[in-house]
Parts: structure tokens; sequence; C-alpha cells
């Protein structure tokens, strides 16, 4: 019975990620063309989009490695879907969050990367791979910062990687965000956000006028529309993550247990806002070389998220909830 339930809630929080996902890319996609002084598409457009690649033929070269070109886009969006069942499972209900959740996530949020270079890698197009080549390296930058910059979450709700845990610590005192070294480490963390959802000025891998949709060249049919589809995913995730590890998640009555509507609300306006950036941070920036990303990120963002690290240290051995 547990094990049904589980599987419902995998499903359920599956679905509800695509369908917000997809929301939110039409949402960027039409803040973008209004920016450009165009109409843009229809809200229902990304559905679409997906749904007449899941009925084209799925083509792939006579060059590729089957295996590896074929299972790279089914893994990447079945990952995304079980970090959806986990930080949904989280927010909705944080006494029933496993030991060691957060770590579960931040692995999984991984794949889709690693399974984009994987896809790009087997296709054998020369494009591909240069695209795959910058993946990994940006892959590599930004993976480190973030993670100090959660770390410094953790250090301030007890050292719990919990996700239930951070949660309640943050309801019993004050979100993490409201302090100098929350707030450091959670812009550090808008800022990898940013290179993980693969956005301007970011998306190196695909850069359509310098390698032709790089990763994605050889993609066509199911296996590019679940690309994309992890992609909206994603879109949809990494702010959830955002707002249950730095902004204190939803919060729900103590007594009553249940959540207020002006909390709601609150939720809802934190999300709105992270998509807001991301559309903006990717409609004013330029893209940038893969050199000047991995010098942003290694010799700038990850000295910086560990300045904030040992704030948060210090602020707790000497009491100073603030700092």
């Amino acid at each position: 019975m547990e094990f049904a339930g589980s599987i419902v809630i995998f499903v359920v929080a599956a679905a509800a990620t695509a369908t917000l996902g997809m929301a939110f890319r039409w949402v960027d996609r039409k803040v973008t063309a209004r920016v450009q002084w165009r109409v843009g598409p229809p809200i229902t457009q990304p559905f679409w989009d997906v749904l007449k690649l899941m009925g084209k033929e799925n083509l792939m070269p006579v060059t590729a490695r089957g295996t590896g070109f074929l299972l790279a886009p089914i893994v990447a969006v079945a990952s995304t879907a079980v970090v959806a069942a986990v930080l949904w499972r989280a927010v909705l209900q944080p006494d029933t969050a496993f030991m060691g959740d957060l770590i579960v996530v931040i692995y999984l949020l991984t794949i889709p990367a690693i399974m984009t270079i994987v896809g790009a890698s087997a296709s054998g197009n020369p494009s591909a791979a240069v695209g795959a080549s910058r993946e990994m390296k940006l892959l590599l930058s930004y993976e480190l910062p973030l993670f100090v910059a959660i770390l410094t979450a953790v250090s301030r709700g007890g050292w719990t990687f919990q996700l239930g845990g951070l949660l309640t610590a943050q309801h019993a005192g004050a979100p993490v965000v409201w302090s100098v070294s929350g707030a450091l480490a959670f812009l550090i963390a808008i800022v990898c956000m940013q290179a993980k959802l693969g956005q301007v000025p970011f998306d190196l891998a695909e850069a359509e006028c310098e390698i032709q949709s790089g990763v994605f060249v050889e993609y066509s049919g199911p296996s590019l529309a679940m690309f994309l589809l992890a992609r909206m995913m994603l879109l949809a995730l990494m702010p959830l993550l955002l707002i249950v590890v730095f902004w204190g998640g939803l919060y729900a009555d103590p007594v009553s247990g249940s959540v207020p509507w002006w909390a709601w609300l609150s939720f809802l306006g934190k999300y709105v806002l992270l998509v807001a950036l991301v559309t903006l941070i990717r409609n004013t920036n330029p893209r940038l070389r893969i050199d000047q990303t991995l010098r942003f990120f290694w010799f700038r963002l990850t000295p910086l998220a560990i300045g904030a690290a040992i704030l948060a240290l210090v602020g707790r051995e000497k009491g100073l909830p603030w700092l």
C-alpha cells in the first residue's frame, strides 16, 4: 500500500512539475518576445511543441552509438521526475521527508546535464562534441559554488541534510535568506541556477549561432521532446529548491497544520519572482565565452560562497543570527 502511494505521488508530482515547467517556459518566451517587440507564442505553445515532437520520427545518425544516444533523454526526464516527487513531498509534508534527501536531490539534479553530455558525445557529430565539452566544463564550474551556497543554509539549519529539517528550522526561527551569509549564498545560488538551466549568459552548450544547437543538433522527435521536457521541469524545480533551502518553503500553521491563504500567496510570489529573475538575466546579458564562465565561477563565485559559509559558521559560533 505504501509502495502504491509512492507511485501515485511520483506520477502526480512529475505531471504537475511538467505542467508548471511548460507554463514557466511560456512566461519566459512571452516576456522575451515583448522585450524584442514581438507578440510571442500562445500559452499552450510549449505543450504543442512537446506533443508535436512526440509524434515525429525519432531519427538517429549512422555515426551514433544507439544505446547512449537513445537512453540519455529518458534518464534525464526520469531523474527530474524523481526530484519533483522528493521536493514537492518535502514542501507539502515536511514530516515525511527522509534522511539525506537534500543530498539525493543535489545528486539527481546533475543527471540531466550528465545525460546531455552522454547523448551529445554518443551522436558522433563534431558540433555536438564541442557542445558536450562545454557542458562538461560548465557542470564542473557551477556545481562547487552551488554546493557551498547550499552548505551555508545547511549550517544555519543545524547541519541537517534533510529538507524537512531545514524547513522546520526556518519556520522556528527565520528564513536563511534573512541573514547576511544567507542572502549572499542565495544570490550565488540564483546565478548557479541560471547556469544549470542552460540560460543566457551560460547557454554555451547550445549556442545556436556558433555550434548549431550543439548538444541537441542530432536530436529529433521524442528524444528531443524529452530533453526539452527535462529542461522545462528543471525551470520549475530549481526555483522550488531555492525556496525550500533558503526561503522557508511553504509555511503551515503549527497548531492546525493547515496552510493559510496568505502563505500560498507568499509561496507563489517567491516562485514567480525567481522565474522572473531567470528571464531578466537571460534578456539583459550577452553569452559568455567558456573561459570567461570558468573564471567567473571558480575565481569569483566560489570564493564568495566560501566567504558566506565562513560568515554562517561565525554567526552560529558567536550567537549572531543576523550574520
